[in-house]
């Protein structure tokens, strides 16, 4: 029985090529998993969780495909669920900061892994920052719009000899991102100014804002307005 996934999980899917081990951490009922491996037979995953809830849903979904001998459900916190012949690795649903501490606690354990996407709801620009300072070149960036919400997709492949550093401005919308941006992008961006613009007042209006914080905040809209400005 196929498993129809949403648009954001289905775009996060199609970057796993078939007949790799992947893990999928915080696997919101193994769907992903699931749908792989009932298109892939030559494809196994490991669906992570760490609480009993999680998993119990998750081992539930598996048993209802009849996909024990393809996808192994484990309770564990993080990349301590994973073995040394994953080669892709799937972390979605949380924030960037959350996906970024993961990764850097589970260094060890993706000495293999070739390719990581990421779903961040928030915070991407962290997980860049990750990717960035450990030898991963972002190769796509897929913004999805799914009932009033933006998602970001972010996918990195290994590679020892990065010399691609992004600067301040591409970490924080996204280097893929600003050479092809889309109306979604642009959608964001509008969105994300005015939420800005309306903490800036606030700041302002507060007795004791921080200086730094503020002027940062600052950058930002004068970065996005340059985006704007520039496509329009």
């Amino acid at each position: 029985m196929e498993i129809i996934l949403s648009k954001r999980l289905e775009t996060i899917a199609s970057f796993i090529p078939k007949g790799v081990k992947f893990a999928d951490i915080g696997s919101d009922h193994a769907l992903i998993p699931c749908a792989i491996c009932i298109k892939d037979p030559t494809s196994s995953a490991i669906a992570g969780e760490v609480k009993e809830g999680p998993l119990t849903s998750a081992q539930q979904t598996v048993d209802a495909h009849q996909l024990n001998h393809q996808i192994d459900v484990r309770l564990g916190d993080g990349l301590d669920v994973i073995d040394h012949d994953v080669t892709h690795l799937i972390i979605a649903g949380m924030g960037g900061s959350l996906i970024a501490s993961i990764l850097e606690r589970g260094k060890e354990q993706i000495a293999s892994v070739k390719q990581i996407i990421v779903q961040p709801n928030v915070g991407s620009n962290h997980v860049r920052k990750w990717f960035d300072t450990n030898n991963f070149i972002l190769t796509d960036e897929v913004m999805v719009e799914e009932k009033g919400h933006i998602y970001e997709v972010l996918v990195a492949t290994k590679d020892r000899s990065n010399k691609h550093t992004m600067d301040a401005k591409e970490i924080f919308f996204g280097p893929v991102f600003l050479q092809n941006k889309s109306h979604v992008f642009m959608k964001k961006w509008q969105r994300e100014l005015g939420h800005l613009q309306q903490i800036i007042q606030q700041m302002k209006q507060s007795k004791n804002p921080d200086p730094t914080q503020l002027n940062q905040f600052r950058q930002h809209v004068l970065w996005i307005e340059e985006e704007l400005n520039h496509e329009s």
